[in-house]
């Protein structure tokens, strides 16, 4: 079987979950604020290296976890025969002393007893159960963890997962924590509110720069908003103003308290298609307009894109971008049509259990 393997003289290689969709926003990310090398990207992975290990790898926005990268393959063959690999490569092709050693680079040793957790995701049709696999990695880990640690359910300092999709399979020793998919700031939630990392994916992909203003017409729980806030903080380049706000009470309130926990950001009750703002007034559009099915008659969602589009051209000025996250494309693109926006990307996603797409756009300057 085709094998991914560690080169013993350097740090290791490490891998990131992506939302599928956003691997290449989250490869800029890896190699523009982190200095890191992409290695390759798979559906869903990013695998990479760092320069340095240490803490700056859990500062990552647009990924849901970061992972030592212990063993991988993309030659699974669905029988059970995978079950052996499984637990031979676990036991015999990684160093465990030396990602325990590295794992400490980044999380401090405890001073108690350790505690550690086997995880196992599996997507695809394959003989074996997820158990199967997740029994075959632990038979390879025997003995080869610190004597004394003891297995935990939950909140362990040292974490081995295992994640099988099809004929491919990562192993590796996690290094993020909740934190980074679910975001501290995030204690209010709305329904079907947008991922945090879908969010920082969406900012990035807007390119605000320091001096100019981003709005959020729909920010419900004020997920993006925050999003460009904290990645504002992170580059040191300079503020960024950020204005937001939402038809539905409810979701301002969310929005103030999640905010508040980031930064100031003036938030106000309006109608996205009737904005009490002047024109060419803002540099970046970025929103998540509801979807279909969050209406009461999917009819409706082509007139709203349509009011919503006219505003927003309205108040966006010359040469500024806007970024759509939208279950209807191409309902999307009729509405920005008369206008002559320019499309930079589209990215491909699911949201909800539905396909959605990813667009940016560019206001011509003249």
């Amino acid at each position: 079987m085709a094998r991914q393997r560690r080169d013993e003289d350097r740090l290791p290689p490490l891998f990131a979950l992506v939302h599928p969709g956003l691997e290449s926003v989250a490869a800029d990310e890896i190699t523009r604020d982190l200095g890191g090398m992409v290695r390759k990207t798979d559906r869903g992975v990013v695998i990479f290296r760092v320069p340095v290990l240490d803490e700056s790898v859990l500062l990552l926005r647009t990924v849901e976890d970061v992972f030592l990268f212990a063993w991988g393959t993309d030659a699974l063959t669905y029988r059970a025969v995978d079950l052996k690999s499984i637990q031979e490569w676990t036991e015999s092709e990684v160093d465990w002393r030396e990602m325990v050693r590295l794992h400490h680079m980044v999380h401090r040793k405890p001073k108690g007893r350790g505690t550690y957790r086997l995880v196992t995701q599996m997507i695809g049709e394959h003989v074996y159960r997820r158990m199967d696999a997740g029994k075959a990695m632990a038979k390879g880990l025997g003995g080869k963890l610190p004597p004394g640690w003891v297995p935990a359910s939950e909140n362990a300092g040292f974490e081995v997962w295992l994640n099988i999709r099809g004929s491919t399979a990562f192993c590796g020793v996690r290094l993020s924590e909740r934190t980074m998919r679910h975001r501290a700031y995030k204690t209010e939630h709305m329904p079907a509110s947008l991922r945090p990392s879908l969010a920082a994916a969406m900012v990035r992909l807007a390119g605000a720069t320091p001096g100019q203003i981003v709005l959020d017409p729909m920010c419900g729980a004020g997920t993006l908003l925050a999003e460009q806030i904290e990645l504002a903080k992170l580059r040191r380049e300079g503020r960024i103003t950020t204005w937001g706000g939402d038809l539905e009470p409810n979701a301002l309130r969310a929005a103030v308290t999640n905010l508040q926990k980031v930064g100031p950001t003036p938030l106000a009750q309006w109608d996205a298609t009737r904005l009490p703002l002047p024109s060419a007034a803002v540099d970046r559009v970025i929103s998540n307009p509801p979807f279909g099915k969050q209406l009461s008659t999917p009819e409706e969602i082509g007139p709203l894109y349509q009011k919503m589009i006219r505003e927003s051209n309205r108040v966006l000025k010359p040469g500024g971008k806007a970024v759509y996250l939208v279950s209807e494309p191409e309902l999307l693109r009729s509405a920005i049509e008369p206008y002559g926006w320019y499309p930079e990307r589209m990215l491909k996603v699911r949201i909800l259990g539905q396909p959605a797409m990813i667009g940016v756009w560019q206001k011509p300057f003249a």
